[in-house]
């Protein structure tokens, strides 16, 4: 089971004996991951086991995925694995939204529920597995910090749900809705609880962490007794004194992303920005109805690097859009020479059930599009690889992620966990996940670090 939990038999006379077991199958993006904790900690707060093996399990959880084809049939594929291990599961998720398409692949699935709907789950997984009758919650205690799937030293912090955007490859506003934030007293109370768990690592997530608290219209709120402000510029001023790393996930480019560039310069938050660019040349720009166009970008990059040299930058992007000619595409390639990002995920266009992209003209063949991502892969690899060697000889803060038979494992302030690349400290088997260690640079190639503890 992937971040799961599992099922067998179970008889009404066991609910009342002994807690019921459930299983947990959790897809998807780290705002899905968010959701899974969220669920997972009120079934934990109401006696709940959770267990890691279909084998044990009463019932099944499985969360999906529904932004893409491939991530759709990934979702089918757990469910029908569930319930071929286990047969008893419920549906939730972004892919809930389809209950029609999970309940034609799989009819005996027991409830299908959509993304944020967690009173729902809870609810479905109560009638499968009854409640203990005495259950006594100062026995079965859930961390202040609640159930979470990350590793102890870091965490996803979720600031708000759903985007007003209304990009035309993207389904997210109908599967999540508007715009919705999270008040920023509760939010920095969450993170408060992580690091006294000790979290060393804040990972802020949204669908769009530049617009939070516009749906709020920036409403004052109160934290640890202060007023702040319901914006991105306080949230971030209020998490930099937290005296962990923090990194903004999901930011579009918007004139207040201006605003937090002094802080990361100050090394109050970490200097590394994840903006989903997409594309760069303008005809697929309005074509992709994207908020923010690329003729000021470039000038905003250079002045963020002013301001801030270490800036880290990571960017997805779309190869094969309709529409897109060579000339768009070999406009992409100009503007990567030109921006110099540093860490860059790229996708072959794919349709998805209820874009409004899918409607336009002049699709590309499926040859041109793995052409262009080869190209565009190759590219861009050299670029990540120019940039990852500036840093040899550099003396860099890393938090360690693993430590194994060859050495300790960690990250810098470069690298986002899973998606990012990973600083090498061979042979240094002393440390542990969570430590933060200074090193010297010694090795670079296109995606990965090598280096050494700097003696202390």
């Amino acid at each position: 089971m992937r971040e799961s939990d599992q099922a067998t038999p179970h008889t009404e006379e066991q609910a009342t004996e002994q807690p019921g077991k459930v299983g947990f199958v959790s897809l998807g993006c780290p705002k899905a991951t968010v959701d899974s904790e969220r669920i997972l900690t009120q079934l934990r707060m109401e006696g709940y086991q959770v267990v890691p093996s279909y084998e044990e399990a009463d019932v099944v959880v499985v969360n999906t995925c529904g932004f893409i084809d491939s991530a759709k049939q990934e979702s089918l594929d757990a469910i029908g694995e569930a319930l071929h291990e286990n047969g008893k599961v419920i549906v939730s998720g972004c892919m809930g939204v389809e209950e029609d398409a999970i309940r034609q692949a799989h009819p005996s699935v027991l409830s299908v529920t959509g993304p944020q709907q967690y009173e729902q789950v809870v609810n479905a997984v109560h009638e499968v597995v009854p409640l203990q009758a005495q259950h006594d919650p100062f026995v079965d205690l859930v961390p202040p910090q609640g159930i979470r799937l990350t590793p102890r030293h870091y965490a996803y912090l979720k600031i708000s749900e759903g985007c007003n955007h209304s990009c035309s490859f993207c389904i997210i506003p109908s599967m999540r809705g508007k715009l919705v934030s999270r008040p920023v007293g509760d939010v920095l109370g969450e993170a408060e609880r992580l690091v006294n768990a000790g979290v060393q690592e804040l990972l802020v997530i949204s669908q769009d962490t530049s617009a939070y608290g516009v749906d709020l219209k920036y409403k004052l709120d109160f934290w640890d007794g202060r007023p702040v402000k319901t914006r991105m510029l306080e949230l971030c001023e209020a998490l930099s004194s937290l005296g962990v790393w923090v990194r903004l996930h999901y930011v579009y480019p918007y004139p207040n992303v201006d605003d937090v560039i002094p802080l990361m310069a100050a090394g109050k938050l970490l200097p590394y920005l994840d903006i989903p660019f997409q594309h760069a040349a303008p005809k697929i720009l309005k074509a992709m109805k994207r908020p923010a166009f690329e003729d000021k970008t470039l000038a905003r990059i250079k002045k963020w690097r002013e301001i801030c040299p270490h800036l880290t930058i990571r960017s997805t992007f779309i190869v094969g859009f309709p529409g897109e000619t060579e000339d768009d595409f070999q406009y992409l390639l100009n503007w990567l020479t030109e921006a110099q990002l540093d860490r860059v995920g790229c996708f072959k266009y794919s349709p998805v059930d209820g874009a409004p992209a899918n409607d336009l003209a002049d699709p590309v063949p499926e040859e041109v599009k793995q052409d262009r991502w080869e190209r565009f892969m190759a590219h861009q690899q050299k670029i990540s690889a120019a940039r990852l060697q500036r840093k040899m000889g550099l003396e860099i803060e890393v938090l360690i992620d693993e430590v194994d038979e060859e050495g300790a494992i960690g990250r810098s302030w470069a690298d986002a966990p899973e998606i990012d690349g990973m600083v090498f400290l061979n042979g240094e088997q002393s440390l542990q996940p969570g430590d933060r260690v200074r090193v010297r640079v010694t090795h670079a190639d296109e995606y990965d670090l090598w280096a050494e503890v700097v003696p202390v």
